[in-house]
């Protein structure tokens, strides 16, 4: 892991993880709030980002909402430039440019695990697939989840 950084705002954290991808590195990435729960849990996992190579609906990609504002959530439409994007916890979703997408999100470290989960791997597609196929029954699993 990367030693800790002293960041006066969010936007030059994100300069600087940004401009690590622009150089070619991965970067790992401590998640910050619940908007992709239940299986990603905030201050607990990390997501390790590389640069977007092609951009497809299920990836999760870190995008930049506003001048400070920035999200890790999936992708669930495209449609020419505009994305739009869906946190796993969340029930209505964004829409961004396509230029707005910074990085993907080529797996996790999930529970302070060591291994990598990896996004491409049989586990995560599945996980995935099932995901986006519940969201007309989001809330209710997410109320379900959360009562754990």
């Amino acid at each position: 892991m990367p030693s800790t950084l002293s960041i006066s705002d969010s936007k030059d954290f994100f300069d600087i993880v940004f401009m690590q991808i622009d150089a070619g590195k991965h970067v790992h990435l401590p998640l910050s709030g619940n908007s992709m729960r239940p299986f990603l849990r905030h201050q607990r996992d990390v997501a390790l980002l590389t640069a977007i190579d092609k951009l497809c609906v299920g990836q999760v990609v870190l995008a930049q909402l506003s001048t400070d504002t920035y999200v890790l959530h999936r992708v669930i439409s495209i449609d020419g430039d505009m994305v739009s994007l869906l946190g796993d916890g969340n029930l209505t979703p964004e829409r961004v440019h396509r230029s707005d997408c910074r990085a993907i999100a080529i797996g996790f470290y999930r529970k302070g695990s060591t291994a990598i989960d990896s996004t491409s791997g049989w586990r995560w597609r599945l996980y995935s697939t099932l995901w986006m196929a519940t969201r007309p029954i989001r809330r209710i699993l997410l109320k379900m989840c959360d009562s754990l």
